[in-house]
């Protein structure tokens, strides 16, 4: 007796001009490479691409892309995935509005369809009210911009791809292909999400998140009332910084420099100093030969075992894994986050608070 199997989910991706080739290209890869365990030859998906109108698009390399249809065809789509884009000043206004033709295309979209965002595709969903109140993400670079711009987006600048049921929304480049495996896995299991990851030679779920290649991820010194005090605590990070002596530094009183301090830099002075002293032990893993007791002890961070620590909960690896990534060495398995097989970390926290009673020694 033959197995009927279901139609393929219809996957639409909308090519927007200035599309990035790579990850426009990503959905038919990933998802046309899934089929289904019963039956090899019946693909489980079937991926459209479609422009605004049905012309061309220029793409980002500087060549331009045919596709078959307009964006009527999104009103067929059970997905709806949208790539980012290096032309988003044509597509938004300073104001974050969208173009009108492109608002009408996502219009068509019928309520329910799942909705995914690569990169910088989340600033159009963001544009159309689709991600108000709910979390998202974007490619580090562009966190920011994205939160400024539409402040009702909860934004995560450090996760790799976040689902949120109906709505997905994916880091940049490589994120999308972690969250197009996400997808597969979610709709039909590990094995044919596995079975795709194997095909394309990547691994199957990634650990970790953006935080591994964000080299500054907090404000750079700039001129104010502290920024004296932040340059000369930056170079002085091997040895303890009490809150007083910064504040002396400062010629301010403990409250006023505290508050200037946050007002200044957004993050309370703890947070700024253990922050500064994680950037310059990946600067010296990057840079440097030495252990990873010495870049402890050189960047006041005490022990190989509280590097190790705060290395793993800011960027979900390890130092010597760390080390091999921006060396182009290869990561064993055991080495890439400390984490049990089969667990993912989905979120990984950037701030550093000083710890309760540790006010003397920042």
């Amino acid at each position: 007796m033959s197995v009927r199997l279901a139609r393929p989910h219809r996957v639409a991706v909308l090519a927007l001009p200035g599309v990035v080739p790579f990850e426009l290209a990503i959905p038919a890869r990933i998802f046309g490479g899934a089929f289904a365990a019963e039956d090899p030859e019946h693909p489980l998906y079937d991926v459209v691409t479609c422009t605004v109108d049905g012309s061309a698009v220029q793409t980002s390399d500087g060549y331009t892309i045919n596709v078959q249809y307009d964006a009527s065809v999104l009103a067929t789509a059970d997905s709806v995935v949208i790539p980012p884009s290096h032309m988003l000043q044509e597509i938004l206004d300073s104001y974050g509005q969208l173009d009108r033709s492109v608002l009408r295309a996502l219009e068509q979209i019928r309520p329910g369809t799942r909705l995914l965002a690569i990169c910088t595709g989340a600033f159009v969903l963001a544009a159309a009210g689709l991600l108000d109140g709910r979390p998202a993400a974007t490619h580090w670079a562009e966190a920011e911009q994205l939160q400024q711009l539409f402040p009702a987006v909860e934004v995560d600048p450090v996760v790799l791809y976040i689902d949120d049921g109906d709505v997905l929304t994916s880091a940049g480049v490589a994120a999308g292909i972690d969250l197009c495996l996400h997808v597969i896995r979610r709709d039909h299991g590990s094995a044919v999400a596995n079975s795709v990851a194997r095909a394309c030679v990547v691994p199957p779920r990634r650990d970790g998140g953006q935080a591994q290649y964000v080299r500054r991820p907090i404000p750079p010194v700039r001129d104010g009332g502290t920024a004296g005090t932040r340059a000369w605590a930056a170079e002085q990070l091997g040895r303890p910084l009490s809150l007083i002596e910064l504040a002396e530094h400062a010629r301010m009183s403990v409250r006023t420099f505290t508050r200037r301090f946050r007002a200044e830099t957004g993050v309370s002075p703890g947070n700024w100093l253990a922050l500064q002293r994680l950037d310059y032990a990946r600067q010296l893993l990057e840079d440097t030969e030495l252990t990873v007791d010495q870049i402890a002890d050189r960047t006041g961070l005490g022990s190989g075992t509280n590097l190790r620590q705060q290395l793993r909960e800011n960027a979900g690896v390890s130092p010597t894994a760390y080390r091999r990534m921006f060396r182009n060495e290869p990561i064993q398995p055991h080495e890439s986050a400390g984490l049990s097989p089969g667990h993912s970390r989905s979120r990984l926290e950037l701030g550093l608070e000083a710890r309760p009673g540790a006010t003397q020694a920042l």
